[in-house]
């Protein structure tokens, strides 16, 4: 028999068959167990280097070619979007709800927080000519952004849910399984507090980096994206995981992180644009009559809404380019994963 092959006794493989394929519809070529691939080594681990039938090393049986989910090694950036393309199409009715839920409506929150709170005094020029600050305007100032700090705190878990919710919906329905809103919302709720708290993690070394430059907080931002995933699934070490996926594979994961900051850009230009609208139409105070406070509110919600298929565009692709660096690691698939998330 070919090597590798693990057909019933006597038959022969079918055409176009290899070790590093199989035919996941009968079960050949895969290794003992199934296509989930039990008995594999941690993630992060090196895969143990097995011969190829024509005698080379460094080889082990790769990732089915068609699984929804996870991009098969030298599949290129066209096979991290198809996969993309096809978790948005298969899973948008469940993420939908689960992003605007978890994500724009505590943006919306904070949008209309930040109308009522953001000074309106403008600095005028004294007789000096130097700039004269209205009184109280320091206090207005911190007193914004303490309020915007601590409602992001507050919503963080709520956002942390919706982001963990989103990734169980993704993985088990890349692998056939039932994932319905309210068991994807559970989920999410049991993930929340430990995602939210390496969240805050993140977020302050990406601080930490653009205090010392923008540069270095930009770089932080690449390296460490990959963090929420790798608790979802690994639960361990999600920031020196991330750091080590970045590093290894820099341009890969530099490449599909950029393409998802893309999107977050286009939400935050599309963002600027409403508060100018807003600006323009409703004056520098849009609080002074019910009127304009009306319109402006309106105008939060609806910029908050805009930012939905951002959202799902980071989720989305986060999840798809993590799940293609497990693949660069050892055999994986949707199964594997969805089963990882517990």
């Amino acid at each position: 028999p070919a090597p590798g092959w693990a057909g019933p006794e006597g038959a022969t493989p079918p055409p176009g068959w290899s070790p590093s394929v199989g035919d996941p519809s009968t079960g050949w070529g895969w290794p003992a167990g199934g296509p989930g691939y039990p008995g594999q080594p941690m993630p992060g681990a090196p895969y143990p280097a097995q011969p190829t039938p024509a005698g080379h090393y460094g080889w082990y049986p790769a990732v089915d070619p068609d699984d929804p989910l996870v991009t098969p090694p030298h599949a290129g950036v066209a096979g991290w979007f198809a996969r993309c393309t096809g978790t948005v199409r298969r899973s948008w009715r469940q993420l939908l709800p689960i992003v605007l839920l978890t994500q724009c409506v505590p943006a919306a929150i904070i949008s209309v927080l930040s109308l009522y709170l953001v000074p309106t005094d403008e600095p005028v020029t004294g007789p000096d000519g130097a700039p004269v600050l209205p009184d109280g305007y320091l206090e207005h100032v911190f007193a914004f952004y303490g309020v915007v700090m601590l409602a992001a705190l507050l919503f963080g878990p709520v956002q942390a849910a919706g982001w963990g919710a989103g990734t169980w919906v993704v993985a088990r329905q890349a692998a056939g399984e039932p994932a319905g809103l309210g068991a994807a919302l559970r989920y999410g709720l049991r993930r929340a507090l430990g995602l939210w708290g390496w969240t805050i993690v993140a977020s302050l070394l990406i601080t930490v980096g653009a205090c010392l430059c923008l540069l270095p907080g930009v770089y932080v931002g690449f390296a460490v994206a990959l963090f929420g995933p790798v608790y979802l699934f690994e639960r361990q070490e999600p920031i020196g995981r991330a750091w080590r996926m970045f590093h290894q594979r820099f341009g890969m994961v530099l490449g599909r992180v950029a393409l998802v900051m893309c999107a977050l850009l286009a939400a935050t230009v599309l963002d600027l644009v409403v508060s100018t609208v807003s600006g323009v139409v409703f004056g520098a105070d849009p609080t002074s009559a019910p009127g304009t406070t009306v319109g402006a509110v309106a105008l939060a919600v609806v910029g908050a809404a805009l930012a939905a298929p951002a959202y799902l565009a980071q989720l989305v692709g986060l999840v798809v380019a993590y799940a293609e660096q497990r693949a660069q690691e050892g055999p994986v698939n949707a199964a594997r994963l969805a089963a990882e998330l517990g």
